[in-house]
């Protein structure tokens, strides 16, 4: 398995895909629940199939990560050909910007020396959705990008 298994809840938010997928390769339900219970090991690396599936098509299309912490904010835009970074740390004791107080504080305070801003750019490896899906393990959750292009404002994008 490349990504990871898909979870229960998340199984069976895909049912009907999961249904389809089984269909394509000619299992019934009836076979299905035989091969559930006969051949326990089958079902699981059919999952794992499944799971691996929906992940490369869920990172093919994500388009921005976030990755937000007490005092930093990691903002990707997932292109094409790299990814670029948009980092915005808070040197202040007491600012939690992952609270509504503190990302205002940081909202109103842009210009303070305790803000700091980077940006970066990074060429894939050979598996770009790989690349995405362990940012994605380490913490940042896919988005629209508003938290992105609102900050790209204040930052020289390195290209």
């Amino acid at each position: 398995m490349q990504y990871a298994r898909l979870t229960k809840e998340q199984l069976e938010e895909l049912h009907q895909e999961f249904i389809n997928f089984l269909a394509t390769q000619s299992i019934t339900a009836d076979e299905w629940q035989e091969i559930k219970s006969t051949k326990p090991h089958v079902a699981e690396e059919e999952i794992d199939i499944f799971s691996d599936l929906v992940w490369e098509n869920v990172l093919a299309k994500a388009a921005y990560l976030e990755h937000i912490s007490p005092n930093q904010m990691h903002l990707f835009n997932l292109r094409e050909d790299k990814m670029t970074l948009i980092a915005v740390k808070v040197n202040k004791e007491g600012i939690d910007i992952t609270t509504k107080e503190g990302y205002q504080w940081l909202q109103q305070n842009l210009g303070d020396d305790a803000v700091v801003f980077m940006s970066a750019s990074k060429e894939y490896s050979d598996t770009p959705n790989l690349d995405k899906f362990k940012l994605i393990q380490e913490g940042a959750v896919i988005t629209k990008g508003d938290l992105y292009t609102w900050f790209s404002r204040f930052v020289d994008i390195k290209e």
